[in-house]
């Protein structure tokens, strides 16, 4: 038995609602008379997930009709299983664990309406999922890793549209990805970390402002690609880090020039 058996082994089987297991009463009473469940290993009774999973996998039969089970783990196995054409009626669990089954696997053309799903689990899993033409339903909503989601698969043409997002990690993902001319812009952003990925990326001739940046890292970064009279400047910076870059850079481009 290896380790992750004997961690489902530790476990005391009890039934999901904590009464004790009763395979003579269970309704599947002929599998285990067959060797087709046990309980503390794969039994569709157990409180425990694991074991839950087991018996679905062997039985993946029986999904369809433990799609109403008063449990909720019960129902949110069951639904990894279960035919797609019985999962609609999961939209609508009380219990969000399902719903995020349910937006896992849904079609595109019911996948859309949990887009307002009160749990953001739910919500990034349709915004993992949803088709690219339909994630600009996504772009403000109210969660900011919804939003984020959204900003690693939106198509490039729309990816200007949230530069301005509130959020710094959904706009430092705009700035990793969004290219010229919306890129340049990036370099007026309130927080420095996106002005930075703006001097990663513009082209080196339109580095001037950053190079003039109140943020050392950002002047930093921008020394790391400047070239000619921007780098000449650079090598004259207020701050010593910055002016180590230039040299860095300027001796860079002499070997360049001379490899």
């Amino acid at each position: 038995m290896n380790a992750p058996e004997r961690a489902w082994s530790d476990i005391p089987a009890r039934r999901w609602d904590g009464q004790a297991i009763d395979c003579a009463a269970c309704p599947h009473s002929t599998l285990h008379a067959a060797g087709g469940c046990e309980p503390g290993h794969a039994c569709l009774q157990d409180a425990y997930a694991r074991r839950i999973d087991r018996f679905l996998r062997r039985h993946p039969g029986l999904a369809n009709g433990s799609l109403g089970h008063p449990y909720f783990e019960v129902r949110a196995i069951a639904a990894r299983h279960a035919d797609v054409f019985h999962l609609p009626a999961l939209m609508a669990d009380p219990d969000e664990t399902v719903r995020l089954q349910a937006a896992s696997r849904l079609p595109q053309r019911l996948l859309g309406r949990l887009r307002d799903d009160p749990q953001r689990e739910v919500r990034i899993r349709v915004a993992q999922r949803l088709a690219e033409a339909e994630l600009p339903t996504l772009m403000h909503d109210p969660d900011y890793e919804v939003r984020a989601t959204v900003a690693r698969r939106l198509p490039g043409a729309l990816l200007p549209l949230m530069m301005g997002d509130a959020d710094l990690q959904v706009r430092r993902i705009v700035a990793e990805r969004v290219t010229m001319p919306a890129l340049w812009r990036l370099a007026e952003d309130p927080a420095p970390e996106v002005r930075r990925i703006a001097a990663e990326r513009l082209p080196a001739a339109l580095l001037e402002p950053l190079a003039r940046d109140e943020d050392w890292l950002v002047r930093h970064t921008a020394a790391g690609r400047a070239v000619g009279e921007l780098l000449q400047r650079l090598l004259l910076d207020a701050e010593p880090l910055v002016r180590e870059r230039a040299a860095e850079r300027l001796q860079e481009l002499e070997d360049r020039r001379h490899g």
